[in-house]
């Protein structure tokens, strides 16, 4: 875990942890506002479609009524706590099995290329998993050294509330757009680059040092 204690000591890798987070996290609550609201994740009906279809698989979990919701729900959650940044090692562990869940179902059925796209997203959290990896090996190591298992904080940089604050605007604005303008996802990517833009511009100003020269 050498190599992880070097990359915590470079700010644009911190930087680049914190922007996946909301990446993942925006595209799991984008995602789950549809099936909260009970409707269909696809464009069609699946009713008609062949049983090892993925449509067919869509049509069959919307029908389920509220196990459609409860997926909803935890994607909802778990995006969250991942945006959220103080809470994001847990939000990583709770997404583990969403996303290994996710990816195999894409490679069980005909999803095309998809299962490039759910793959990247299981190594994103596992990563994740990584990268909060002291804080995992303070819980699961009982008698150990507390003094070289000793969670550490990453300096002022991951620290800074702007981060959370942040989180819960992101979190917010997808929210509204999804009900309010449906699921538009350029329109939606485009605004949510501009608010993060904007805060890695605000903390650029506060800390001078975003980046190590």
């Amino acid at each position: 875990m050498s190599i992880i204690d070097r990359l915590q000591e470079k700010k644009w890798v911190i930087l680049f942890v914190i922007y996946l987070r909301y990446l993942i996290g925006a595209a799991f609550v984008f995602a789950s506002i549809v099936k909260i609201q009970g409707n269909r994740f696809t464009t069609g009906i699946g009713i008609d479609a062949p049983i090892h279809s993925a449509l067919h698989f869509f049509e069959t979990l919307y029908q389920s009524g509220l196990y459609w919701k409860f997926l909803g729900w935890s994607q909802l959650i778990v995006g969250f706590i991942l945006m959220t940044q103080r809470f994001a090692a847990l939000g990583a562990v709770l997404f583990l099995p969403v996303s290994l869940n996710i990816f195999v179902i894409t490679v069980s059925y005909d999803f095309g290329g998809t299962p490039v796209i759910t793959g990247l997203m299981l190594l994103a959290n596992i990563f994740l998993m990584i990268w909060d990896y002291r804080k995992f090996a303070l819980l699961l190591n009982m008698k150990g050294n507390t003094t070289n298992n000793k969670v550490i904080l990453l300096d002022s940089f991951s620290g800074d509330k702007l981060w959370m604050v942040l989180g819960l605007v992101l979190f917010v604005t997808t929210v509204v757009y999804v009900l309010m303008y449906d699921r538009k996802p350029t329109q939606w990517f485009l605004a949510c680059l501009v608010l993060g833009v904007t805060g890695m511009i605000i903390h650029s100003v506060k800390h001078r040092d975003i980046i190590d020269k």
